[in-house]
């Protein structure tokens, strides 16, 4: 698939959705690769699936705080220079790029790197969803090594980074994207295309366009955006969602902090829903309580949208007063195996409530 204007539109909407408030702003994301698409630039989707097995993926990303992307805004070279320092290291040219995560501009930046150097983008990620950590995607789940890596700034520094762990690599790299101003473009998971077909979260780049077409063809048509939505996931990996509350945002606390976006959220319902719901915040939104009820629990996504244009809200962009729905989706299988739970499940948060799938949560 050959993206045009259009395409891009649904798929920064969609992937604010899936990336259940995290991953940075998608209107940044989207404006770089339209302007790529009006320089006659190609961006094309490669299906997992027609990988060659001895493909050459480099994943490409921003990491640090989406906060910090409201003020320092990039240029779009800093990832092809990661980029660039990864295929030194390892003395081979990319064949590809892909996704880390399916969540606000980090679908996008792919895209970006993939129009300027010429290289298709996998239609695939590694988290399913948006993840405030390196460590936590599908990737390192089922045995590939993030590292060596590379972090680059928009000043042309870059650092490689060659960790004994996952875990290690993020701690690292976190604290050069620190150094660099809180945000910072990365090269991470080389891998060949069986690899990526073994671990990735198949076609979410795609899911995201469909996503985003769905809520647009809904209001154009008058329809119910939310009920066309929840009707479209189960014909997907997404296969169950549903509204876990509606209310205005009464209080919002926000801080940077090691290099994350953290804060927590209270919504006030309206009727019917009752009592309060509280959201904790760490570059997404990881749990979802009524009256301290568990509503909602990592990695299960939950995606506030605006009650009006159903348009997902990011996490640096929840105000006092907004009016909105909340939305809890199932996560893909692959990303509820204990394995995978024992990287990005509620404990690896902080959290002491255990992991329920949100199809068994009550209403």
């Amino acid at each position: 698939m050959k993206l045009d204007s259009q395409n891009l539109a649904d798929l920064a909407v969609g992937a604010a959705f899936l990336g259940t408030g995290g991953g940075g702003d998608p209107y940044i994301g989207r404006q770089m690769v339209q302007l790529c698409l009006n320089e006659g630039l190609t961006a094309e989707l490669v299906d997992p699936d027609d990988l060659a097995d001895d493909a050459f993926v480099i994943p490409t990303a921003m990491m640090g705080a989406p906060t910090v992307l409201v003020e320092k805004i990039p240029s779009g070279e800093e990832a092809i220079l990661s980029l660039r320092r990864l295929e030194k290291r390892f003395g081979r040219s990319a064949t590809h790029t892909m996704p880390i995560e399916i969540g606000g501009i980090n679908s996008t930046i792919p895209l970006l790197v993939g129009a300027r150097l010429g290289l298709p983008i996998v239609d695939a990620d590694g988290m399913g969803r948006a993840f405030p950590q390196l460590e936590m995607e599908t990737f390192g789940v089922y045995g590939i090594s993030g590292s060596p890596m590379a972090v680059s700034n928009e000043w042309g520094d870059c650092a490689l980074i060659e960790a004994r762990d996952n875990g290690t690599m993020e701690w690292l790299s976190r604290g050069v994207a620190i150094r660099m101003g809180g945000a910072a473009y990365i090269a991470e998971y080389a891998m060949s295309g069986a690899e990526v077909k073994r671990t990735a979260v198949p076609r979410t780049l795609s899911l995201a366009i469909q996503v985003g077409r769905v809520l647009r063809m809904a209001k154009a048509e008058h329809r119910n955006p939310f009920d066309a939505l929840l009707g479209f996931l189960p014909e997907t990996l997404y296969s169950y969602g549903r509204i876990i509350y509606a209310g205005k945002v009464a209080d919002m606390q926000r801080e940077t902090r090691n290099g994350f976006s953290m804060g927590r959220a209270r919504i006030d319902g309206f009727a019917p829903w009752t009592g309060a719901m509280e959201i904790e915040i760490q570059n997404e939104n990881l749990i979802a309580r009524i009256d301290g009820r568990v509503a909602a629990i990592v990695p299960d996504l939950i995606c506030i949208m605006d009650s009006e244009t159903a348009e997902p809200i990011t996490t640096e962009g929840l105000r006092y007063g907004q009016r909105v729905t909340v939305v809890a989706v199932s996560v893909p299988a692959l990303m509820r195996t204990p394995e995978a739970l024992a990287v990005f499940g509620p404990s690896c948060f902080g959290l002491s409530e255990p992991y329920t799938r949100i199809e068994e949560l009550s209403t």
